[in-house]
């Protein structure tokens, strides 16, 4: 492998491990890496590497991310084999008017149809839409790390505009306000499952017994929310 293959490989294990880890981007992961490897990281060097060494470099600057998520991002780092994307779900036909009295849903995803991304890191967003009797993967967009350097919360905010909610692992406060004033509902998913189990569960709440907040986001006007704000203050 030449020298420029080396540095691409390395490159490119760092940048997608970066998008692995909550709020890191790749500055702050190469300023980490920097405090337990002798700088330039090398394939070599980085084969070498693991989680715990990872977790406590900087003062534990990276401490608190998802074991999962650090787990993934050192896989990457390393090169190991089999540690890529599980595959994605099929898309499904969709046309305006197909399913009557449905809102559209984003969940941010990292994996496969898991609902486990963080808003400001996640590598996509699987967009559904949703009725009380029927749900489609309509779309799966991705993000391009190009396009959201000059303003990540911003185009990500775009790639989910015209959804209704928005389900994520996790949200920062700006990032949250940016995507309320586009008018997206963003719902906090901590325990990162299934996304199909998710838009399962959200199906089960729509309709007349929707809750006030979803509700709103379904366009029923304020006399058909008085009774559940009613139920709610009870």
């Amino acid at each position: 492998m030449s020298d420029v293959d080396v540095g691409h490989e390395v490159a490119l294990r760092i940048g997608l491990a970066a998008r692995e880890l909550p709020n890191t981007d790749v500055a702050r992961l190469f300023r980490v890496l920097a405090d337990v490897m002798v700088m330039p990281p090398t394939v070599r060097s980085l084969s070498m590497l693991t989680g715990k060494r990872l977790r406590s470099a900087l003062d534990g600057e990276l401490a608190d991310i998802d074991p999962e998520a650090m787990k993934r991002a050192v896989a990457l780092l390393r090169g190991d084999t089999g540690a890529t994307v599980d595959p994605l779900p099929g898309v499904q036909a969709f046309s305006e008017g197909d399913m009557p009295n449905s809102i559209r849903v984003a969940c941010a995803s990292n994996r496969g149809e898991m609902l486990d991304g963080h808003f400001g890191s996640c590598h996509r967003f699987l967009v559904y839409q949703v009725s009380a009797l029927e749900s489609r993967l309509v779309e799966i967009r991705a993000v391009d790390p190009d396009r959201e350097q000059q303003d990540k919360n911003g185009y990500r905010t775009d790639l989910v505009s015209d959804c209704q909610i928005l389900f994520v692992a996790s949200i920062g406060g700006p990032a949250a306000a940016r995507v309320v004033r586009a008018g997206v509902h963003p719902v906090k998913k901590p325990e990162m499952g299934s996304a199909a189990d998710e838009i399962q569960s959200l199906q089960k709440v729509l309709g007349a017994d929707a809750p006030p907040w979803l509700a709103k986001v379904m366009g029923q006007a304020p006399e058909e929310r008085i009774r559940f704000v009613q139920d709610a203050d009870a």
